[in-house]
């Protein structure tokens, strides 16, 4: 019970939790900021990485506790609208894959890293498949073949740089056996 006058004790494990949801909120932020900013005024020919795709995946599939589906789904219905996509789309189908992940997440941890890559590429390309279809469906012109194919590439090749980012600059590694029973 509680002393009258007494400092409330703060469970560190919910502390982690929290600063890393504010963390991944933040990092979201940060992203979607860069990806606005006019970096040059020529079209390219390439397509840079979904790191928001990156970063989601990465964190539901090593600590899903750090990652609910609302803050997945908010902050991909924002990039909708910032990024002018159809609203809700992106944000359906990151949830979807996240979700995905999430449920099997207990076993993709067991996996060595490149299987793990494996399994995250092949959602990634559900996911990016999966946009382009609806996009094709509903009669909305998608983004060029070539310039998807790329951006598919460069984000599958981004998780492993996310997946090193996140574990040793932001400490989000893999669960451990110890966690899970706390």
């Amino acid at each position: 019970q509680k002393q009258p006058g007494s400092k409330p004790v703060i469970n560190p494990v919910t502390s982690r939790i929290w600063v890393h949801r504010v963390a991944f909120l933040g990092l979201c932020a940060i992203i979607i900021f860069f990806h606005l900013l006019p970096m040059q005024t020529i079209p390219t020919q390439w397509s840079a990485p979904d790191l928001l795709i990156c970063l989601s995946f990465c964190w539901v599939v090593r600590r899903p506790d750090y990652l609910p589906a609302l803050s997945v789904g908010i902050v991909f219905l924002i990039s909708d609208m910032f990024f002018l996509r159809p609203p809700g789309l992106m944000a359906a189908l990151a949830v979807l894959g996240t979700e995905f992940l999430r449920a099997r997440s207990h076993f993709i941890r067991e996996f060595p890293f490149l299987l793990e890559w494996a399994v995250v590429t092949v959602v990634i390309a559900g996911v990016l498949l999966g946009n382009r279809l609806i996009l094709l469906i509903l009669m909305v012109d998608p983004p060029v073949l070539g310039l998807s194919i790329l951006q598919f590439l460069a984000t599958s090749l981004a998780y492993p740089l996310t997946v090193l980012f996140s574990k040793y600059a932001l400490g989000v590694s893999k669960i451990t056996p110890a966690e899970l029973n706390r």
